[in-house]
């Protein structure tokens, strides 16, 4: 299963805007983790329409999450931008070519389609298992101490976006 960047950046931003103390600027979350303004906004309007952040205008708006960081999870963030679709579509391959089976004997989905939508099942159930929440509170042990301080710090201060 192949996924775009924006995922990456989208729950990196969502684990960013957890610690902010209010509404942070797509071009402030885009320079903090030097991506394209413009790709980057158009993944937070994904995440937007999901109901996952919201935009708030004004000079001091930006973008926040709608929930607690505990309640939004990797799979929240993942269907919001490659949408819903099972990985895995069926084509009933086996209905098909010199040795077709027919329809009527092709009750069960065959061998393939269980095994790939099992696998399916396994990795929405571990996405929806991971929270924001989880993944800042991993942050320290994963990227250093005081990281998650500094990124709070930095969306708090005045320092320019480049």
């Amino acid at each position: 299963m192949k996924m775009t960047a924006g995922v990456e950046w989208a729950v990196h931003c969502c684990v960013a805007m957890s610690r902010a103390d209010g509404p942070v600027p797509s071009a402030r979350l885009a320079d903090l983790h030097g991506v394209s303004r413009t790709y980057l906004a158009k993944h937070l309007q994904s995440l937007t329409r999901a109901g996952i952040v919201r935009s708030v205008e004004g000079r001091d708006g930006g973008y926040q999450l709608t929930h607690a960081a505990a309640d939004v999870t990797l799979l929240d963030v993942v269907q919001a931008l490659e949408g819903r679709e099972p990985a895995f579509r069926c084509t009933e391959i086996r209905q098909c070519g010199p040795l077709a089976a027919p329809p009527e004997a092709c009750t069960r989905p065959c061998g393939v389609a269980q095994a790939m939508h099992a696998a399916e099942r396994a990795w929405r159930d571990a996405l929806a298992a991971t929270s924001i929440a989880d993944l800042a509170d991993g942050l320290e042990r994963t990227s250093g101490p005081g990281t998650l301080e500094g990124v709070a710090r930095w969306l708090r201060s005045d320092a320019p976006a480049r």
